[in-house]
């Protein structure tokens, strides 16, 4: 993020309205034990109380959607005014359409199986012990991020459907609309009868809040970072919570040299245009040396405002009249985040698999080709969350994979990894029944 971007996610309270350090403490801590309360609770709600939450949640954000954008509204103007990007302001920005997606979003929570209790595997032992392993809530769950008001309420939905407690820190440039969306949906739950400190917010308390959240081990069960990479390496190297790290999008698409060309112009300009400011926006383009789809990739993303950041061998293929500037090594491991794209021409799949190595954030990395063969090496030889063949980064998306919403991306290896839904944020538990067995 630019220094401006960073301003913008900074919480602007003076030192002298800020509370002290001891009543920061106390504050979180107590809405954490108020959360553990919640949490066993809804650990033991069932589906049709807690799919009855999320419609009423998606009937209230829509039946006060004009509360939601004043607060949005009043959110982009601060921005505006502290010269925040627009590639944050189009994060932060909701509209009434988004609002529908949001709510259409908790009303396909309410149809997805419940997680809890299902069961992970069982058998009958020799003797006669009857184990079952089976899902159960995490318990209360810390949320970090910023910017982004669609996550207050997907992390919400998703940590009420799967049982738990959320604890959230939004950041102050969402902080007028992060409090009426958390406002909207504790009003709901009591509606329905289920606690309110299920989804709490630490907002009040800034980022000394959030620096208590990370340490609250013991009274927070595990803590989810999501945004920039400044963001998330400080939650990964000062929580004592453990931390589900969800990783920034160095999002890699291999343009083979079989790629047809249609195809590939299509897949291109939707996994760069239609919402560069995501994750799973494509940021470098890896061009076979004989990739007969090239030029006219290359013509249609710079037709389509997209800024091209080349090196020597693809500014030399360039269409007349299409322009791009030098690539240099810092291009390789950026996140742009807005409509500019690192291309690169490479002489075999090979060097393309290696590139991708040294750069990738371990996010999305997809191949366009019409080789099977070439499509199943890259699968297997690609250690990313997610693999696409043949279709848009965009894809790598809760909703899009039919998992409802998502907590965030997981590019880490535990159990939770990709678009993180309802089954991530439980854990297992086993069940041993026996009639009266000891061991010899």
């Amino acid at each position: 993020m630019t220094a401006a971007d960073t301003a913008a996610v900074t919480d602007d309270r003076t030192a002298a309205s800020a509370p002290s350090p001891e009543d920061v403490e106390a504050g979180v801590n107590s809405i954490a034990d108020r959360a553990r309360t919640a949490a066993r609770r809804m650990a033991r709600a069932n589906r049709a109380w807690k799919d009855l939450a999320l419609e009423q949640i998606a009937q209230d954000i829509v039946s006060r959607r004009d509360l939601v954008l004043a607060a949005n509204a009043e959110d982009l103007r601060r921005g505006r005014d502290k010269g925040t990007s627009e590639a944050l302001l189009d994060r932060l920005t909701l509209t009434p359409e988004r609002i529908d997606g949001l709510a259409e979003a908790l009303r396909s929570l309410a149809g997805l199986p419940d997680p809890v209790g299902s069961v992970a595997r069982g058998q009958t032992l020799p003797n006669g012990l009857r184990l079952r392993q089976v899902h159960v809530p995490l318990g209360v769950v810390g949320a970090i991020y910023e910017a982004r008001p669609n996550v207050t309420v997907d992390i919400a939905g998703l940590a009420l459907k799967s049982g738990n407690a959320v604890i959230l820190r939004g950041g102050s440039a969402a902080a007028a609309t992060n409090t009426v969306l958390v406002n909207l949906i504790r009003d709901s739950l009591d509606t329905v009868g289920l606690p309110s400190d299920a989804v709490q917010s630490i907002d009040t308390y800034g980022r000394p809040g959030a620096n208590v959240l990370m340490k609250a081990r013991g009274k927070v069960d595990v803590l989810i970072p999501r945004g920039g990479r400044d963001l998330i390496q400080n939650v990964v190297t000062n929580a004592s919570v453990p931390v589900i790290e969800t990783g920034e999008g160095n999002v890699h698409i291999y343009l083979d040299e079989s790629a047809p060309e249609e195809m590939a112009v299509d897949i291109l300009v939707n996994a760069k245009t239609q919402r560069p400011s995501v994750c799973n926006t494509v940021e470098t383009l890896l061009v076979h040396k004989d990739a007969a789809a090239a030029r006219e990739v290359l013509a249609v993303l710079a037709s389509s405002g997209v800024r091209l950041h080349a090196d020597e061998r693809i500014r030399a293929i360039l269409p007349e009249g299409t322009q791009a500037v030098e690539a240099t090594d810092d291009d390789w491991g950026r996140e742009y985040m807005d409509l500019d794209l690192a291309v690169s021409m490479v002489d075999s799949m090979e060097e393309a698999l290696e590139h991708i190595r040294r750069w990738t954030t371990g996010h999305t990395e997809a191949i366009i080709t019409n080789n099977l063969a070439n499509a199943e090496r890259f699968i297997a030889e690609i250690d990313s969350a997610a693999v696409i063949v043949n279709a848009s980064t965009r894809f790598t998306d809760g909703g899009e994979l039919g998992l409802g919403a998502e907590v965030g991306i997981s590019t880490q290896k535990m159990h939770a990894r990709g678009p993180m839904g309802l089954k991530e944020l439980t854990t297992t538990k086993w069940i041993i029944q026996g009639d009266g067995q000891v061991r010899g």
